[in-house]
């Protein structure tokens, strides 16, 4: 490369050329673009300050509550714990992990889904999946044979999530079981009567509750053709009929589990078979079905079912559906599922759609689920002592998404639960307002008071009305003088005085004018 370059010389001009120099401006630009990546590097992993510049999201399937949402979760809560205890249940709590082997092959297809967890101090454990299995193996450790228990904890599950419908990888279960050697369908029944009870109460819409026998099924399945080693396999993929059409899980199962056509077709007569106890019947008479002892003593104890159901007066919501499946291994006996028929659509949580792709609102489809796994509590026992269990779990994430929807285009929903504001009409009263405050908190009521020494009483009322506080306080100091303190019902401006000297005096009379 030649440069040229010229020097004044004497009025003479001279031509040199220097290799050297140009180089040394080429490392100066390599250098220039390299200090550019280093700073923009910087710029990505943190400031002067040296920290890291976290991304703030929650994790995927995963989301954050308002104290709006917690309202509403609370409020489920609460309709459903009290069910539950009306129906004598006490509550348990177990570990949110589990060994691993616990786990391990209780869930068929869905083992995968299980989270789990690095080596620690040489324990191989597992985030728990659900909150039945760890009920078993509860009962096994601790050899109890007969308990109604209620569980409401958290559960994880390595998922592909769908926030729209309510599925995330982690969420609650609130879980009923019986546990214990009872005279059939008794419990089973109650189970769905509390199902009933619980989505009635919540007003969710029109909704149905499924059930199914896993004997009739591996009864059909055998009639039908199908080998042993597949009962399982094939029950797994008819549990998809709620979300695929018959055409694709009959492709599943000639294509990918190896069943025949012809094997295909026979089941298909049958799953897409609904009623009642009058289908139960006419199973027990046909001509396949009548031929395996396991079919046949499932479809006796469905009869059974429905009478007792009777009784509960549910048979309304209730229908016998021979496409029910759910896919856990541990079922022995009776399953069911309660499905919303007109839940209608429910938006994804606005944290959930910030940089995620656009997802079409669904209906939630199923919000509980359960059955009979006889079986289960004997896989831990070291002598194979089997407690018979049958158990419903409500899918209370799901419900949440309805609940939600419908506080935002229905209702106003409180956060708090302040009955009382205790406010100042003029200046210089904080410490009135403290001490009757505080006789309030003594007496059980629950009051709030604004943390400024001389709050606007315009500010104080606006709280009230924005907070759904419904009553307030008013001091002043022609009151203070006159023994009286103000108290105003904050929806109808009306207010009620009160002639007493000391605020003691009065508080059985506040508690008298509070709404419940």
């Amino acid at each position: 490369v030649i440069v040229n370059v010229l020097f004044p010389s004497g009025g003479c001009f001279c031509r040199s050329t220097f290799l050297v120099d140009v180089c040394a401006c080429l490392c100066v630009l390599q250098i220039d673009e390299e200090v550019a990546k280093l700073l923009q590097l910087k710029a990505q992993i943190g400031g002067d300050d040296g920290k890291h510049q976290f991304v703030l999201k929650t994790a995927k399937g995963t989301r954050d509550y308002n104290p709006k949402q917690m309202a509403i979760r609370e409020r489920v809560f609460n309709t459903i714990i009290s069910c539950f205890k009306r129906h004598g249940a006490e509550t348990i709590d177990t570990p949110v992990f589990e060994l691993k082997e616990t786990l391990t092959g209780k869930y068929g297809e869905d083992s995968k889904l299980i989270y789990d967890l690095k080596d620690q101090g040489g324990e191989l454990l597992s985030l728990r999946y659900d909150l039945t299995v760890p009920f078993a193996r509860y009962l096994a450790m601790n050899k109890i044979t007969n308990i109604k228990r209620y569980h409401i904890a958290k559960v994880y599950r390595r998922d592909n999530p769908a926030m729209t419908r309510g599925r995330y990888r982690e969420f609650y279960q609130c879980d009923f079981d019986i546990a214990g050697q009872y005279d059939g369908m008794i419990p089973d029944a109650e189970c769905l009567k509390i199902v009933h009870e619980i989505l009635s109460e919540l007003d969710l819409g029109d909704f149905r509750i499924k059930v199914n026998d896993r004997r009739i099924l591996d009864g059909m399945f055998a009639v039908c053709g199908v080998p042993d080693d597949k009962f399982r396999s094939i029950c797994s993929t008819v549990d998809k009929l709620d979300k695929m059409p018959w055409e694709d899980v009959k492709k599943e199962m000639v294509n990918e589990k190896g069943l025949s056509e012809e094997v295909a077709d026979r089941i298909g007569e049958y799953v897409s078979l609904q009623g009642g106890m009058d289908l139960a019947e006419r199973l027990l008479q046909d001509h396949r079905m009548s031929q395996s002892k396991q079919a046949c003593a499932g479809l006796s104890d469905i009869k059974l079912l429905f009478s007792y159901l009777q009784l509960f007066q549910v048979t309304d919501k209730v229908v016998f559906d021979l496409s029910l499946a759910r896919g856990l291994d541990y079922y022995t006996g009776i399953i069911y599922e309660a499905v919303l028929t007109q839940a209608g659509a429910v938006p994804a949580p606005a944290e959930a759609q910030k940089g995620a792709p656009a997802e079409e609102s669904v209906s939630v489809g199923s919000v509980a689920g359960g059955g009979r796994y006889d079986g289960l509590v004997g896989m831990f026992d070291p002598k194979g002592r089997k407690v018979p269990c049958v158990g419903v779990s409500i899918g209370i994430e799901r419900i949440f998404s309805i609940m939600e929807h419908k506080a935002e285009v229905s209702e106003k929903v409180r956060t708090t639960e302040v009955q009382v504001m205790v406010a100042s009409a003029q200046k210089n009263l904080l410490e009135e307002k403290l001490r009757l405050i505080t006789e309030l908190w003594d007496a059980g009521i629950k009051a709030e008071v604004m943390y400024k020494k001389n709050p606007k009483l315009l500010s104080q009322l606006q709280h009230c009305e924005e907070s759904g506080i419904p009553l307030v306080a008013i001091l002043g100091e022609q009151e203070l003088k006159d023994g009286v303190v103000k108290l105003r019902v904050v929806a109808t401006r009306e207010e009620v005085p009160w002639t007493h000297g000391h605020t003691h005096k009065y508080t059985h009379s506040l508690t008298q004018q509070i709404p419940d």
